[in-house]
C-alpha cells in the first residue's frame, strides 16, 4: 500500500481521483462523485465544472458527466459509440430541421458502417431510420467519406482481396479504388446515388476530433425524386455545416 505524501494536497488528490473515475467511462452524477470522493455535493460540482471548463469532462443531456475532449486528445481514453451518439445527436436534429429529410450517424467497422442514430423526416415519403443496421461502407455516402480518410495500408487491411466486386474496379486495381476515394476526400463529402438501396440518394461527411481523426460520419438521405443530381451541392453544404458544428463538441 502506498503511503500518503507528507504534503498531500486534498484538492489535487480529489481532481486526480476524479480523472481516474472519468477514465473508466463511467457515467457520473454529481452525487456519485461526492460519494466516491467523500466530499460535499457543492465541492463535487465545482470539481466537475472546472474539469468541464478545461475539457477533461463533458456533461450529457441527462446531466451526467463523462470524459471530455482532452481525454481523447491526449490519448487517455477511446470514444465509445455511446459517446459519439450523444455528442452528435443535437447536430443530427439541427440538420433534420434544416432539410426536413432523414439524417443518420454512422461509424466505420472494418469494411462496413454501423448506423448509430437516425432522425426521420416528417414527410410521408421519407427514408426510414437505419439505427442498428450495418451496410458495406463503399455503398454508403458516409462510408465513402470515412474510407477516404484511411491510408493506403489501412484500406488494404480492410480489402485484402482488392476492391469489392460491386465496384467498377478489377480485383488487382486498388489504385483505382484509392483514386476514387481520394476524389471523395478532396470534395469533402461522399454521395450514394441509389447504390445501397434503389431510389434513395444520400450525402455524407466526416466528423473530426481535435487530432483530425474521423470519429464518424453524418449523412442526409432522401427519395431520389426529391434529391436529383442538381440538389446534391445544396444538401452537401448543409451536411458539411452540421459536421463543422459537431467538430467543436468533439474537441476539433
Amino acid at each position: 500500500m502506498k503511503n500518503t505524501p507528507v504534503y498531500a494536497i486534498d484538492s489535487v488528490d480529489n481532481v486526480l481521483q476524479l480523472l481516474v473515475l472519468l477514465r473508466r467511462h463511467e457515467r457520473l452524477r454529481v452525487s456519485d462523485v461526492a460519494q466516491r470522493l467523500g466530499v460535499a455535493r457543492s465541492t463535487a460540482h465545482r470539481l466537475l465544472t472546472m474539469l468541464r471548463y478545461r475539457e477533461f469532462a463533458t456533461q450529457y443531456p441527462d446531466r451526467t458527466y463523462g470524459p471530455g475532449a482532452m481525454f481523447y486528445g491526449l490519448g487517455l481514453a477511446e470514444r465509445t459509440n455511446r459517446d459519439i451518439r450523444e455528442v452528435a445527436r443535437p447536430h443530427l436534429e439541427w440538420l433534420n430541421e434544416r432539410l426536413d429529410e432523414t439524417v443518420h450517424l454512422m461509424v466505420l467497422s472494418g469494411a462496413a458502417v454501423t448506423f448509430l442514430d437516425s432522425v426521420e423526416a416528417a414527410q410521408a415519403l421519407r427514408v426510414g431510420s437505419r439505427t442498428g443496421m450495418t451496410m458495406p461502407a463503399h455503398l454508403t455516402s458516409g462510408g465513402k467519406a470515412l474510407l477516404a480518410e484511411l491510408s493506403a495500408e489501412e484500406l488494404a487491411e480492410r480489402y485484402p482481396d482488392g476492391p469489392p466486386p460491386d465496384t467498377p474496379y478489377a480485383p488487382d486495381d486498388m489504385a483505382g479504388f484509392r483514386r476514387a476515394l481520394a476524389a471523395v476526400w478532396r470534395r469533402g463529402y461522399g454521395v450514394n446515388n441509389s447504390e445501397s438501396e434503389p431510389g434513395i440518394v444520400a450525402v455524407g461527411a466526416c466528423v473530426h476530433d481535435a487530432q483530425q481523426r474521423a470519429v464518424g460520419a453524418i449523412t442526409a438521405s432522401a427519395p431520389s425524386i426529391r434529391l436529383p443530381r442538381h440538389r446534391i451541392p445544396e444538401i452537401a453544404t448543409a451536411v458539411t455545416e452540421a459536421v463543422a458544428r459537431a467538430r467543436a463538441d468533439f474537441g476539433g
